[in-house]
């Protein structure tokens, strides 16, 4: 606009001037290009002369509405996208379709939360999410128990006038337009802070021709929420139908300046211009004296700028009537904006004598001192809601207590409705309404659930003590060892250790006093992949070895304290002599598995990987050499056989009874 650079400008007016055809649109392009350069005040007389040649049609003076907007966006300084209703006390509990409060709230598996018949007005995207445009499945769920029983607890008379305004809209659908009228009187009744009723019902008395009625819901509207689109929108087309086109003129630019986009409110400024006598005729006989006041009134508002202000400003667009009315009615507008926010929020700290109970602009809802901590509780572990994710179903449940219940039954823990949906999809998001809830009205609670929280997982995360145990075979250091996950409480501990961070548990073998070995390996998660059915199949390898000290168990699965094994060094000629014997077995071992048949040799290469290269140090590892445990994990020995080398902390001994069996295994083949 203004700030436009110069050999820019001058481009459009050489095209515009040079452009041949009737003049009244050469005088057309040279406005168009004279606005477009932020010189308004020149501009002006040139569409009054084209006006007088031809009448001008709405859609010729885009360039003029769009110029008159952004000088009022200059003037106030309003950003892009800032027609949104200002925040007040229950602006959290808006549904963001209607943009006004909740009505039976259905919460999409995204975790937003809308209006059930918002979201049934338009079955084909009923189910995307407007906020993060995310499909959400093919059923529409069903109302949010939980969140629409704590609304019609927090705010019955919102929510009740909430559910007039919907049976309105329906009336005005069925042209019962005194019906829904009378709908609407009564949600005011009960929601005199509610900006949208203003503005729906100025709409239902412009199509009833009670312009004036219309007229001054819309103005209300402006003052609730004096930032919002919608409302100058309703005010602009209620001027306009009573014949007073400058002010419509002012509110269709002011939305304009909200949003540069709308296309509806640069219709109604470009056909009010059309329309306006006084500032561009469109008739032979222009009214010379109106628009002549209007450029001496951008000038002499040009004048009395500070020329010292001037010169550090880039060109803009010249205020004009229109913006120095309209800057005035905006001051007025921020001063009320206090006044108008609803005082309709329970707060702990809220006393019973400041509530106006008679449904006053100071309090809509029942009375009460306090929000009761147990309304926020969830139905399987009976704490505090942490987390909270509702089903398809409607049901809330913190997610882990609902993974948890997923684990053993693929159903709503409350009214046994089939879950396999969510089971599949494996993407829990939490309901964003009931954390802004919790938050806000029980912060206390929340610190308090968060901190159990985070002691609960620092407990897990520790992999000395209460390490989770998967009893099932013998694992190895460095060795893959790919697993089955199908019993609920493994499905619990393998996604506990991958919430943790830690990705990492222990295998033992079973043991038929203790219920596992005295010595494990730990495994590393890789990878883990989901079915449908709950099922996984986990990727993992070996990383250290250790060895039982307490055997214990946490929610049906095996746990233990335990301490790590590593390989005692030699030095000198004990270590000359290992790296003899070192090398000696791993010939041995890489003989014996070559020697095996090919159709052995592919199944162990596609499960174990290749056998690992000898290394130059054997005891640069405390696990000692990956190739050991390799041949450890291919040889067929039981696992009691095996356990042994576990446990030993001598690579010499290790590597002596790796020989033995590798002898044993050649002179058997022999025979």
């Amino acid at each position: 606009m203004g700030s436009r650079p110069e050999p820019l400008q001058a481009q459009n007016l050489e095209a515009a001037s040079g452009s041949r055809g009737p003049e009244w649109q050469a005088l057309l392009g040279r406005a168009d290009a004279l606005a477009f350069g932020g010189r308004l005040h020149e501009a002006l007389p040139l569409y009054q002369l084209a006006s007088r040649q031809r009448q001008l049609r709405a859609e010729q003076l885009e360039k003029l509405v769009e110029c008159l907007a952004q000088g009022v966006r200059l003037k106030e300084g309003l950003p892009a996208g800032s027609g949104a209703p200002q925040p007040r006390d229950w602006d959290g509990c808006r549904c963001r379709k209607c943009q006004g409060f909740l009505f039976e709230p259905v919460s999409l598996p995204c975790g937003h939360t809308f209006c059930k018949k918002c979201l049934e007005r338009d079955r084909a995207a009923a189910t995307r999410c407007v906020l993060c445009r995310e499909e959400g499945g093919g059923r529409l769920p069903r109302v949010n128990v939980i969140l629409s029983n704590l609304l019609g607890k927090w705010f019955p008379r919102q929510v009740r006038a909430s559910q007039l305004r919907h049976e309105g809209n329906l009336l005005y659908q069925e042209k019962k337009l005194h019906a829904a009228l009378q709908k609407y009187n009564e949600a005011l009744s009960l929601a005199p802070n509610d900006h949208l009723l203003y503005s729906n019902r100025s709409q239902i008395n412009s199509t009833l021709k009670a312009c004036e009625d219309a007229l001054h819901d819309a103005e209300t509207a402006c003052r609730l929420q004096p930032y919002w689109l919608k409302g100058h929108l309703r005010k602009g087309q209620a001027l306009a139908n009573l014949g007073k086109t400058e002010e419509a003129l002012r509110e269709f630019l002011f939305c304009l300046a909200l949003d540069m986009g709308n296309k509806t409110a640069k219709s109604e400024a470009q056909k009010v211009n059309v329309e306006q006598k006084k500032g561009f005729p469109v008739q032979e006989e222009p009214n010379v004296t109106n628009s002549g006041n209007l450029r001496k009134s951008m000038q002499t508002t040009e004048s009395r700028k500070d020329c010292s202000e001037e010169e550090n400003k880039p060109t803009s667009v010249p205020e004009s009537t229109f913006l120095v009315s309209e800057k005035r009615g905006l001051l007025k507008r921020k001063g009320c904006l206090e006044e108008a926010r609803d005082a309709e929020v329970p707060c702990k700290l809220l006393k019973k004598d400041t509530v106006d109970t008679k449904g006053s602009s100071t309090g809509q809802h029942t009375p009460f001192e306090s929000v009761d901590p147990s309304d926020l509780d969830c139905s399987l572990c009976m704490r505090l809601f942490y987390e909270p994710v509702t089903t398809p179903c409607g049901h809330t449940f913190c997610l882990k207590c609902l993974e948890r219940c997923l684990d053993h039954n693929p159903k709503c823990p409350l009214c046994k409705e089939g879950l396999s949906e969510c089971l599949a999809m494996r993407k829990y998001c939490k309901t964003v309404l009931m954390e802004e809830l919790i938050a806000k009205y029980l912060p206390e609670e929340l610190t308090e659930r968060r901190k159990i929280y985070e002691e609960e997982i620092a407990e897990l995360s520790n992999l000395n003590k209460n390490v989770p145990i998967f009893v099932c075979t013998m694992a190895y250091p460095t060795v893959p060892c790919p697993l089955h996950i199908f019993e609920p409480c493994y499905r619990l501990m393998i996604r506990r250790c991958m919430e943790t961070g830690t990705k990492q548990f222990g295998m033992c073998i079973s043991d038929p006093v203790k219920g596992f070995a005295d010595y494990g390996c730990i495994l590393e998660i890789r990878n883990v992949e989901f079915f449908a059915d709950g099922r996984s199949v986990v990727d993992s390898i070996g990383k250290r070895r250790f060895k039982v000290i307490q055997h214990s168990q946490r929610d049906g699965y095996n746990t233990a304290d335990i301490e790590y094994i590593e390989d005692q060094k030699v030095q000198g000629q004990d270590y000359a002599a290992l790296l003899v014997l070192h090398d000696s077995v791993y010939d041995q071992a890489y003989m014996w598995f070559n020697s095996l048949k090919q159709a052995l040799k592919s199944r162990i290469l596609s499960h174990f990987g290749p056998m690992p290269a000898k290394d130059p140090d054997p005891q640069a590892n405390p696990n000692g050499p990956a190739w050991c445990w390799w041949v450890l994990a291919v040889l067929p020995l039981e696992n009691r056989a095996q356990l042994p080398f576990l446990a030993m902390k001598s690579l010499k001994d290790r590597l002596n009874g790796i020989r033995r069996v590798l002898t044993f295994m050649s002179r058997t083949r022999s025979r």
